[in-house]
């Protein structure tokens, strides 16, 4: 298959004033040429303006720029037409070239080929998918700078330190005269250690990557009228959920995302938890239990102005030993629940949280006041560094994660090995081993079918 030409839409297939059609393979010039006679002189680089043709039928004014191999995305030779975005001009214009010997490309096909003729490794085209799909600064900045290669490097740094020990032991083993292993178990356990180090905070960098690209799942929960939904409505900056003064409005689940100090947030709205014989009020309740048990972050809401009962500590049993934020709401009126009624509430959830004064934020949705604490607690809560720190290398692939998994585990059955006494040349087994977990990565050691399932989530075109 790598042996045809390939063509698809680069842009999406509406009426916009600009579409994009590419073409790579071997033929890609001679079957674009049958429609842009004047592509045969161009340089490569370069850009021109003409007609393209459908024998002497006029299809299309256009623009068509030239790369050819091996200085393209593909490093095949790629025609790119900029013309018109009509869906009818540019399936016309598909037809054509496919009526000339191109195929139709499947999803990530012009990636795919990227990475099988080594201009990009299997890191960097997963981040092209990244870039595409991000939903924050953070996650376009970290796929960015994956696509850039730091991943790659960081991998391929660890690498060619494991590949040099398995070098230095096996040249050790045939050549003893010139090289010794002498004392080698305590050097290599050093080596070894710092390896481990270094998988290790690739995993840990993970969980933070996760957060950082994808967003925390976050429940708003507390007794009906307390102000979820008034809440919700002051971090979107609008009004998406009803508010009033009646108990059990909200009835169903309201989901959105908001950005906030830079963490995206994904908020689902609860219907108030209390003992109700209202049916849709009660489906409601069902619900809140459910997501309360997926979320990764509860706000829990408690109404300053009306006392502590029994479904309030219902709510805490259910939250207890969970990353809580206590928002401690209508501030800007007579409170009705003393400091210690208050203080043993936080005290019997006991949030994942230190830097909290008393362990309780105070707002007002009314006034909007103390909404702009709840963003630094976050960051507290869930990322250790700066979001902005080019420098930092962080994993926010699942399958990533669960390499550098499987190759940390083979790098501590060596250091066991090492503690263990166990000859250098069965050390090596090991070593092996995560050598070829982390080629899993950058693709040097990867099935075939899995490179087929990575590139069919791409879009086509890309």
């Amino acid at each position: 298959m790598l042996n045809d030409t390939i063509t698809a839409p680069a842009t999406a297939m509406t009426g916009s004033g600009i579409g994009i059609i590419r073409v790579s393979g071997e033929r890609a010039i001679e079957i674009t040429s049958n429609l842009f006679p004047d592509l045969i002189k161009m340089k490569s680089h370069t850009i021109r303006y003409g007609f393209l043709f459908d024998g002497k039928k006029i299809i299309d004014e256009v623009m068509i720029s030239l790369m050819k191999a091996p200085r393209s995305y593909t490093r095949e030779d790629v025609v790119e037409i900029n013309c018109h975005g009509g869906v009818r001009v540019m399936n016309q214009i598909l037809s054509c070239l496919v009526k000339n010997g191109a195929r139709l490309a499947e999803p990530g096909e012009f990636t795919k080929r990227a990475f099988l003729n080594g201009r990009i490794d299997l890191s960097q085209a997963s981040a092209v998918m990244d870039i595409i799909s991000s939903k924050n600064d953070f996650a376009l900045k970290c796929s960015v700078n994956q696509l850039k290669g730091n991943v790659s490097d960081a991998i391929k740094e660890i690498r060619a330190e494991i590949l040099f020990q398995i070098a230095y032991i096996e040249a050790a083993l045939d050549d003893p005269e010139n090289y010794s292993l002498d004392e080698y178990d305590k050097i290599l356990y050093e080596k070894i250690e710092i390896i481990s180090e270094k998988l290790n905070k690739l995993i840990k960098s993970a969980d933070e990557g996760k957060v950082l690209k994808e967003g925390i799942n976050t429940v708003i929960v507390g007794k009906p009228n307390v102000g979820k939904s008034s809440l919700l409505n002051i971090l979107l900056g609008e009004e998406r959920a009803i508010v009033t003064d009646i108990a059990g409005t909200t009835r169903d689940i309201l989901s959105e995302s908001v950005l906030i100090n830079g963490i995206m947030l994904n908020i689902i709205d609860t219907a108030g938890i209390r003992d109700t014989e209202d049916i849709i009020e009660s489906i409601g309740v069902e619900r809140t239990l459910k997501y309360i048990n997926e979320a990764e972050l509860i706000f829990y809401l408690i109404d300053s102005s009306v006392k502590l009962d029994v479904n309030d500590y219902r709510i805490v049993d259910l939250i207890k030993d969970r990353r809580v934020i206590v928002l401690y709401n209508k501030t800007d009126i007579e409170a009705q629940i003393s400091n210690d009624e208050l203080m043993d509430i936080v005290d019997k959830i006991n949030p994942h949280v230190d830097n909290l004064v008393d362990g309780v934020i105070k707002i007002s949705t009314k006034n909007s006041t103390g909404i702009g604490d709840i963003g630094e607690i976050i960051r507290k809560m869930f990322v250790k560094g700066a979001i902005d720190n080019d420098d930092e290398v962080y994993i926010t692939n699942e399958r990533h994660k669960e390499t550098l998994i499987n190759a940390l585990e083979s790098i501590k059955q060596v250091m066991k090995s090492i503690k263990d006494g166990m000859p250098e040349d069965f050390l090596t087994i090991d070593m092996m081993s995560g050598y070829e977990w982390l080629g899993r990565i950058i693709g040097e050691m990867v099935d075939d079918d899995l490179v087929d399932e990575i590139f069919s989530r791409f879009c086509v075109g890309k």
